[in-house]
Formats: structure tokens, sequence, C-alpha cells
């Protein structure tokens, strides 16, 4: 499975798998799915329960297919209204554990999703077949509406174990040293978990260096490097967080 390193606000890369053509194509399955009942159960609540057919009688051709539209108009805005409300996903993504991410690494926009909204007009042109042959032959896995607005599909399908998380083993009888720790996010802590893990892999000395004095500077923290070496302050500062967020395993 191919990847993608995706450079975050932190200015730190990393590694996604890119989402197969298959489970993009189940997630417009599950979609397509979900529009058509939405459709079935209009058209039977307007027809069958309300008894609405007969204000079409009389009406031009142009005035019918305007009604139909209104009625089905959440189908045609669902993948941008969706995307933009669940960050990326729509439903058929969201059971497929896929997601819309930007490439630079900044948090997709409204107008990034706009744009694959847009271009999914030729995408799915010819039965669909520009926007398979789109992500057969580009990098990464992109179609039309992807590479026009800078955006990529990842799977978030990852084998995951607890020292690719932000868990912890901590003691019954653990003492915390930093309260300060609450003022990091779950995100801000797998970033420091992954890069101090693959620093320790390697034996980095200077990222170890730089990540324990921007984990300082962020809690506004003065330890003594007599008292607390490098790589204990950081060890200390992933198990106070995994205590007071109830994280421990």
């Amino acid at each position: 499975m191919s990847q993608i390193a995706i450079n975050t606000s932190q200015n730190v890369n990393i590694n996604f798998n890119i989402a197969s053509v298959g489970e993009r194509m189940l997630a417009f399955i599950i979609d397509l799915l979900i529009k058509v009942a939405y459709v079935l159960i209009v058209f039977y609540l307007f027809f069958n329960v309300f008894d609405l057919g007969y204000l079409l009688a009389g009406l031009d051709q142009w005035s019918v297919m305007a009604v139909y539209i209104v009625l089905t108009f959440p189908v045609y805005i669902y993948p941008v209204v969706l995307e933009s409300l669940m960050e990326g996903q729509t439903p058929g993504k969201k059971l497929m554990k896929i997601r819309v991410v930007k490439i630079d690494g900044y948090q997709a926009s409204f107008g990034d999703y706009l744009i694959r909204w847009m271009f999914r007009l030729i995408d799915t042109s010819a039965a669909g077949v520009i926007g398979l042959i789109s992500m057969i032959v580009s990098k990464n896995n992109q179609r039309l509406g992807d590479i026009a607005s800078g955006t990529a599909v990842i799977s978030l399908k990852n084998n995951i174990n607890i020292s690719h998380t932000i868990l912890e083993n901590i003691n019954e009888d653990y003492i915390p040293s930093f309260p300060q720790v609450i003022a990091l996010s779950d995100n801000d802590m797998r970033i420091i978990k992954d890069n101090y893990t693959k620093a320790l892999r390697v034996d980095d000395r200077q990222i170890i260096s730089k990540l324990s004095d921007k984990i300082k500077s962020i809690l506004k923290l003065d330890i003594d490097s007599k008292k607390m070496t490098e790589r204990q302050f950081i060890n200390v500062v992933i198990k106070d967080y995994n205590y007071y967020t109830g994280k421990d395993s």
C-alpha cells in the first residue's frame, strides 16, 4: 500500500496510507445507496403519504423538473456539505475508514471540498471512467478533483499497538509531576510520543533535545537539567498526560 508524507502544522512529517481505489469505490457505492434511499423516501412521502402529486398537474415540463430538483437537492450537495461537516468524510468514507486531507498538511477548507465537488461532474462522467483512470495513473490515487484542490484520500486503517499511541503503562501509585500537561491535546501527545520513540530508536539526541525544549516552551516549564535529563523529562510528560486524562492502559 502506497504512503504519503504529510507535514503537520507542528512541522512534523507523518506517513499515512493512501486509500485504495477499491476502498474509495466502496465508499462511493455506500453513499450512492444512501442517496437513492433518500430519493425513494422523499418521493414516497410526496406522492403517497401526503398525496401532493396533484400539484404537478397542469405544470409545464420545466416547472415539473424544477420541483423534482428541489425535492432531490440534498442529493446534489451531499458530498460537499457532509465532507465539510465531518472533516473530510461522508458516511461512506467513515464506514470505510478513509478521509480527505490536504497534502500540504493544512486542514482542508470548505473551498477545497467545493473544488472537489465541482470536478465531480467531470470525474463521474462516462460512467465514472475518467475519475477511475485518474486515480489509477496518479501518484496518490487522486481523481481530478483531488489534484485540483491539492487533496488526497487517506486510509485510517493502521495497525496500531500501544507503542504507536498516546497510551502509556503507569502504576496505580504513580505520582504526576507536571499538571501543566493538560494544556496538550491528544494530537500533540501523539506527535510527541511518535517523534520521541523514533529518536530513541536511532539515538538522535538532537531531536530529543529539540523536542524537550519545545515541550518546555509550550508548557512554560523551567526544569533543572541536573535533576532530570531530557529523556527523563519527556518520559514523565507522557506518563503525566496519561495520568491526568485517564488514558492509562
